[in-house]
């Protein structure tokens, strides 16, 4: 989720932010704790930052390559399969 939210150019506050406004309230700090899995993504959670995110759900539920935008390592290519996802 976090890779995904970096790809599209926002902060957990914003996207915090959209998913509130598309009617599941989430905290900066359920967002973090999700991303980090430090607190469970129920299916309305799920819904909703997809939606927010503008990817299918099951594009959340896939391994990604993390930090890698944030770090500066070198970045990892996509599979065929999440690049399909992402559209």
């Amino acid at each position: 989720m976090e890779h995904l939210r970096l790809m599209r150019g926002l902060t957990q506050h914003q996207l915090a932010a959209r998913c509130t406004a598309l009617g599941r309230p989430m905290a900066d700090t359920a967002l973090s704790r999700t991303e980090r899995a430090r607190r469970r993504c129920d299916i309305d959670d799920l819904g909703a930052l997809a939606t927010a995110l503008g990817a299918p759900p099951a594009a959340l539920l896939l391994p990604w390559p993390t930090h890698a935008l944030v770090s500066h390592a070198p970045a990892q290519t996509l599979t065929p399969f999440q690049e399909a996802l992402l559209g």
